[in-house]
Order: C-alpha cells, then structure tokens, then sequence
C-alpha cells in the first residue's frame, strides 16, 4: 500500500511540475532571472547549444566559442560605427574587473581594416579585442542589429540574449552576475 502511495504521489508531482512549466511559472532557469537592471537580457525558453563559431584575436589567433565551455561567457557582438555599441564597452569593461567568474568576450564585427585594439585603446576601453570581419556571428545567432549580447552558460548552451545596450556594470548586474557565476 505504502509504494502504491508514493507512486501516485511522485505522478502527481511530475504532472505538476508539467503544468507549471508548460504555463512558464516553472523554469529551466529558474533562480537565474536578471534584475530590471539588466532589462533588455531575456531568458531562452529553452536553452540550446551555442554554435561553434570561430572568430580571431588581434594578433589573427584563431578561437572557437566551444573553447570557453567551463564558465559563464557574456558574448558581445559590437562594431566601431554603432553608437549603442561604444557607449556600452566601458560597461562591460567594468563588469569584466567586477565579476571575473563571467569571461566577457567582445567580437568586432566591423568589415575592412578597422583597427579595433586602437579603437578601444582611443576610447580608454581595457578588453581583449576579438574580430569577426566575415560576420559568421550575426548570421549563427540570428542578430538583427547591433549591439548583441549573448549569455552562455558552462555548458555551452545560451541562456539569455540582450538586444540593444544594457547597463552591464550598475551594481545589481554584477551582483547578478556573481551569484550566476558562483563568484
């Protein structure tokens, strides 16, 4: 009688947990919801693998996305000529300094020689510079502007997106960010 009881009561938990996932009152994310600060990052509905793009450093080393699997990656999709963009890099630059459990990883997306360590340089902006000149990042995780930000979890998967600037450094979004990263 008592196994009978216990089946029927962990049935009647998985249907609930069913229901309020389905009505999104229960989430995969569940304690992961960003501050108001940090408006403009929206949660996945369901997480899925980061594609395995490939993008290069100043110097032309080449990197892969899946390389940073292992910690929290806050992908920054910018360009020289996007207002929004440069008004935000000193921003992330300091959440960088703030919350070093969270690799933040800027890519350049402008086409040409443009020259984004002098950029940054000239703008007082302390991040490694990172370059996408054949725009394989907008087209993978289907950006329709600029900037972009994506939140990628240790495993690989992205959890958040932010289209347009958010305020990356005010104190509840390296908070937030802290207590994602466990740092």
């Amino acid at each position: 009688m008592t196994k009978k009881i216990i089946i029927s009561l962990a049935v009647i938990v998985a249907l609930a947990c069913g229901i309020l996932y389905a009505r999104g009152l229960l989430s995969v994310h569940q304690g992961m919801e960003p501050p108001a600060d940090l408006a403009a990052l929206k949660l996945e509905k369901t997480p899925k693998a980061a594609p395995d793009v490939a993008f290069t450093d100043a110097k032309g080393v080449r990197f892969k996305l899946s390389g940073f699997k292992g910690r929290f990656v806050l992908l920054n999709l910018w360009a020289t000529w996007c207002a929004p963009c440069v008004a935000e890099l000193p921003a992330l630059a300091r959440l960088a300094v703030f919350a070093p459990g969270i690799r933040v990883i800027p890519v350049n997306m402008d086409r040409g020689e443009v020259d984004a360590e002098a950029f940054l340089k000239s703008h007082k902006v302390k991040l490694p510079v990172f370059r996408d000149s054949d725009v394989v990042m907008l087209k993978s995780f289907g950006a329709y502007g600029l900037p972009m930000t994506v939140l990628i979890d240790p495993d690989g998967k992205v959890i958040a997106k932010a289209e347009g600037p958010a305020e990356w450094d005010s104190p509840e979004a390296v908070k937030y960010f802290k207590r994602i990263s466990g740092t």
